[in-house]
């Protein structure tokens, strides 16, 4: 077993020392990371649906697990996760980094923007079987070292526990390179009550835990992506165009309908807020062709 621990900061802790800890360690669980309002409402919009929702069939989604996705669609709550300021803070810090490039003789300084890569209630039952250690951003074919792509939460619906299969996770694992592998006996559990969460980079090494316990154990997973890659969980499919519309403009960015530096993303080579601003899915329309 690991001498490592995950270090706790309360919710008062500022952005910059969740980001401090997330540096140095790749991991931190922040106490009361939502509040009991708001979990209370997420609980009452998704638990009816989750609980139609099948057990996975241990290909894509392991047995005794059910995954329900596409949480914003299902949830006006999820915005108040999306805007907390860790988990937005965090994943500005590391993910929106300046990268200089050369147009003609001139030498730029691009900005990526951020997107919603995933949305998702993760519920395993009793019996379900240890989750390989692995890194989130594998779906983005990434090597290490090198930047990161993904800054994810799990938001603790029921508590978490090392009986009960808590998320397992290798402190300082991701400034690890592809050559090492992790093993079972470095990782450690994030233990937290409800309402806390863990806030970890997609480069460091984790996985579910064994739930030994008599209940299911239960988090709500959002992501963050590098704005210039592909979202895991496809949003423009997910969520209706006319919920979208209804949404912040705040949150219509962060779902990806905003043009990413230098020429991702755009819809008939505009930038698909255009489109959300305008009113209408005819391309044409948008794009001032008829």
């Amino acid at each position: 077993m690991s001498d490592s621990t995950l270090t706790t900061l309360p919710a008062t802790s500022s952005v910059d020392e969740a980001i401090e800890v997330v540096d140095r360690d790749g991991a931190v669980i922040i106490e009361d990371f939502a509040d009991a309002g708001t979990l209370r409402g997420l609980w009452e919009d998704l638990g009816p649906d989750l609980e139609r929702q099948a057990d996975g069939d241990g290909r894509l989604v392991g047995e005794k697990t059910r995954i329900l996705p596409g949480l914003v669609r299902r949830s006006a709550r999820s915005v108040t996760i999306m805007r907390q300021p860790h988990f937005l803070g965090t994943a500005r810090h590391f993910l929106q980094r300046p990268v200089k490039a050369w147009l003609g003789e001139q030498r730029v300084e691009l900005v990526p923007t951020i997107q919603l890569g995933i949305s998702r209630v993760i519920q395993t039952w009793p019996g379900v079987a240890l989750q390989g250690l692995h890194r989130d951003d594998t779906a983005h074919l990434r090597t290490h070292p090198g930047p990161e792509s993904r800054v994810q939460v799990m938001v603790a619906a029921s508590e978490f526990t090392a009986r009960n299969g808590a998320t397992r996770v290798i402190p300082g694992s991701h400034r690890w390179d592809d050559e090492r592998a992790p093993r079972d006996d470095e990782a450690v559990p994030a233990e937290m009550r409800t309402g806390s969460a863990l806030l970890w980079l997609g480069s460091t090494y984790h996985g579910a835990g064994v739930n030994a316990s008599d209940g299911p154990r239960t988090g709500l997973s959002y992501a963050y992506d590098l704005g210039n890659l592909r979202q895991e969980e496809n949003q423009y499919l997910s969520i209706p165009l006319e919920v979208v519309r209804g949404l912040p403009e705040d949150i219509q960015r962060l779902l990806g309908y905003e043009a990413c530096p230098p020429m991702c993303g755009l819809y008939e080579l505009n930038d698909p807020m255009l489109l959300l601003r305008d009113g209408s899915a005819d391309p044409a329309a948008v794009s001032g062709t008829r």
